[in-house]
C-alpha cells in the first residue's frame, strides 16, 4: 500500500514538472522546424524582428497573467492598445488634421507616454470596478470595453491614421541600447517588476489567492473586490505601454491597430502555464507563452502560410493548452 502510494506521489509530480516544462521543451522544438524549413529564420535580422513583435504582444500579455490568475479575462486590450496608442499619437502631433486641435507644436514625448499609460490604467480600472463592483461577468465587461474603445479610437482620429511622430517620440519603437532594441528592454523591464510584485508583495500573494479561492480569501481579510480592480489597472497600464511603444515602432497610428491581439495574448498566458480557473502560473511562463507565440507566427510567415490558416492554428494551439493544462491538474491531484 505504502509503495502504490509513493509510485502514485512520484507520478503526480512528473506530471507537475511535465507542465512546467512543456512550453519551454515546445518552444525549442518549434524554433528547430524552423530553422530547417527556412534557412532565414535565425538570421539576427529576424531574431531582432521576432523580439520586436514579441515586446508588444508579451507587455500586454502579462497583464493578461494578473486577471487570468484571478479568474478574469480581458477581450478589450487590443482596442485599448489601439486607443492609447491614437491618444498618443494625437498629444505628440497637437491634434488630429482637418479635425481638432490642441496645439500648434505638439507636446513632448513624454506627455504623450504618459497620456497613453492614464488612459490604459483608467480604462482598466473602470472594467475592474464593473466586473468586482457591479458583478458583470468579466467577458460581458471587455466584450463592451472592446467595442467601445475601438468606436472612440475611430471617433478620436476621424477614422484616419495620425503619422508622423516626433523622432525622440519614435526612439522608443525604434531604438537600440547597444544591440538591443528598446522595446524588448522595455519588455524585460516589465516582465521582471512584474515577476517581484506577484512574487514578494502582498498584492501578488492577495491576487493568487482570490484566483485559487475567492471565498476563502475573503475570510483571511484580503479585499478581494479592491484585488480584482487592480487587476484590470494593470492590464489596461500595460496595453498603454504597448500602445505607446507600438506607435512609436511604426511612427503612426491607426484606428485597426491591435485587432485580434486578445487572442494572442490568451493564447500566450495559458501556454505559458496559467490556468484559466486561477491561482495557478506567472509571468516566467507567460514570457515563454509569447515567445513562443512570436516564434510560431513569424515562422508560419517567412515559410508563406496563409492569415487565415495562422488563425485556425493559433485557435487550435488555444484549445490543446487549455485540454493538456485539465489533463495535467487531474493526473498531479
Amino acid at each position: 500500500m505504502q509503495d502504490q502510494t509513493s509510485k502514485a506521489l512520484r507520478r503526480a509530480r512528473g506530471y507537475a514538472l511535465l507542465g512546467k516544462l512543456a512550453p519551454l521543451i515546445f518552444l525549442v522544438v518549434l524554433i528547430v522546424i524552423f530553422a530547417t524549413l527556412h534557412p532565414r529564420f535565425l538570421s539576427a535580422a529576424n531574431s531582432f524582428n521576432i523580439l520586436r513583435q514579441v515586446s508588444i504582444s508579451g507587455i500586454i500579455s502579462i497583464g493578461m497573467t494578473f486577471v487570468i490568475l484571478t479568474r478574469g479575462i480581458d477581450l478589450s486590450v487590443g482596442s485599448l492598445m489601439a486607443l492609447t496608442g491614437m491618444c498618443a499619437a494625437v498629444v505628440a502631433k497637437g491634434g488630429v488634421d482637418g479635425h481638432f486641435s490642441l496645439s500648434d507644436t505638439g507636446f513632448h514625448w513624454s506627455v504623450a507616454a504618459f497620456v497613453a499609460l492614464t488612459v490604459g490604467a483608467v480604462a482598466g480600472l473602470f472594467q475592474g470596478i464593473a466586473v468586482a463592483l457591479l458583478r458583470v461577468p468579466a467577458f460581458v465587461v471587455t466584450l463592451g470595453g472592446m467595442t467601445i474603445f475601438r468606436g472612440l479610437t475611430l471617433m478620436i482620429s476621424n477614422g484616419a491614421p495620425v503619422s508622423g511622430v516626433d523622432p525622440d517620440f519614435g526612439w522608443w519603437g525604434r531604438g537600440m541600447i547597444g544591440s538591443v532594441p528598446v522595446p524588448v528592454i522595455i519588455f524585460l523591464v516589465v516582465a521582471v517588476a512584474a515577476y517581484l510584485v506577484l512574487t514578494q508583495s502582498r498584492f501578488g500573494r492577495a491576487v493568487y489567492a482570490v484566483g485559487s479561492n475567492p471565498e476563502a480569501a475573503r475570510l483571511t481579510g484580503i479585499n478581494v473586490n479592491r484585488t480584482v480592480i487592480a487587476v484590470y489597472g494593470v492590464v489596461g497600464l500595460c496595453a498603454g505601454i504597448s500602445g505607446f511603444i507600438l506607435t512609436a515602432r511604426l511612427n503612426s497610428a491607426e484606428a485597426v491597430a491591435g485587432t485580434g491581439l486578445e487572442l494572442t495574448a490568451i493564447a500566450a498566458v495559458v501556454i505559458g502555464g496559467t490556468s484559466l480557473y486561477g491561482g495557478k502560473g506567472g509571468v516566467v511562463g507567460t514570457v515563454i507563452g509569447a515567445t513562443l507565440m512570436g516564434v510560431l507566427i513569424n515562422g508560419l510567415v517567412i515559410n508563406n502560410v496563409s492569415p487565415y490558416v495562422q488563425q485556425v492554428l493559433i485557435g487550435l494551439i488555444i484549445i490543446a493548452a487549455v485540454a493538456f493544462d485539465v489533463f495535467i491538474k487531474r493526473r498531479s491531484r
